[in-house]
């Protein structure tokens, strides 16, 4: 039986550590997998782009026809008291630590039934940790990544508990000791198991376009910012299996990969098998972003 850590955590107006949270079975998230989450970076205390990250959050709820239990307000207060017990933990400043938030959202508890309840009180479930970043290594040499074809459901835009799809998908790349599986959908790119994917071709930066078949990642604003702000062409459109095959650089974008070069693909070198000009650039960019973000 595993041991929980004694992480702190927010269950449905409650504060209190892992071992101690409990929901009941018949919650429709432990059921169904009913419910939404959102995973939010902390640089330094202060959160970064959770603006963004609440709208997304709004828009998931909203596809589950599930009203939003907590406000703006309050969300950023859960979240900055669950770091400030954290740091106090590990007796240091909150200021000291980088942690990622993790927001769960479930229908609620009700009898067993795939029609979706009414009266009902949404779980509300929030926790934090030390974030883990990419390593130097990684950083300087590039991660290897596989592919496959995108077996999951047709919402990928809906940022789901129900991730099954993607357990299978991050197994792929597991097996076959990669960091991620890059995904496609009918010879066109759709994203990663939990990384949005970005092709660099000729200087451009191209990434899939935002609709039901991709999850939004926060970091596509973010990367079309940066490219704008440093003078690099951007475009989102449908991409090729070939382009894929043939860029000049591929990139991974995610809260924890922030922006991560790819140089090994499908065991076969992908540009010229280091990280490129643009991932240098986009990372200094996030990296100026993060610093601006430090600032209370």
């Amino acid at each position: 039986m595993t041991t929980l850590p004694p992480l702190p955590c927010y269950l449905n107006g409650d504060f209190t550590t892992l071992p101690n949270a409990k929901i009941s079975v018949m919650d429709r998230g432990f059921i169904f997998g009913d419910g939404i989450y959102e995973v939010v970076p902390a640089y330094g205390g202060q959160l970064f782009r959770f603006a963004e990250h609440m709208v997304r959050l709004d828009r998931s709820l909203a596809e589950l026809r599930i009203a939003n239990p907590l406000t703006r307000a309050q969300w950023a207060d859960v979240a900055k008291q669950l770091m400030a017990t954290y740091a106090a933990s590990k007796s240091v400043a909150a200021d000291a630590l980088d942690q990622l938030i993790y927001i769960q959202i479930t229908r609620g508890v009700a009898m067993r039934d795939h029609v979706i309840p009414t009266d009902i009180t949404p779980t509300v479930f929030v926790m934090t940790n030390t974030m883990k970043l990419p390593t130097e290594a990684q950083r300087s040499q590039g991660v290897a990544c596989v592919t496959a074809d995108d077996f999951r459901w047709e919402r990928a835009h809906i940022k789901s508990t129900s991730l099954l799809g993607a357990v299978f998908a991050r197994q792929i790349s597991f097996d076959a000791g990669a960091l991620e599986t890059v995904m496609f959908r009918d010879g066109f790119l759709s994203e990663a198991a939990a990384s949005n994917v970005w092709v660099v071709k000729d200087g451009k930066v191209l990434g899939t376009p935002k609709d039901n078949l991709v999850l939004e990642g926060i970091r596509y604003g973010l990367i079309e910012e940066i490219c704008r702000a440093r003078g690099i062409p951007f475009e989102l459109r449908r991409v090729s299996r070939e382009e894929v095959q043939h860029a000049d650089e591929l990139l991974l974008s995610s809260a924890t990969k922030e922006v991560l070069p790819v140089t090994t693909l499908d065991g076969q070198p992908v540009g010229c098998s280091q990280p490129g000009p643009v991932y240098t650039q986009l990372f200094a960019g996030y990296a100026e972003a993060k610093a601006q973000a430090r600032q209370p």
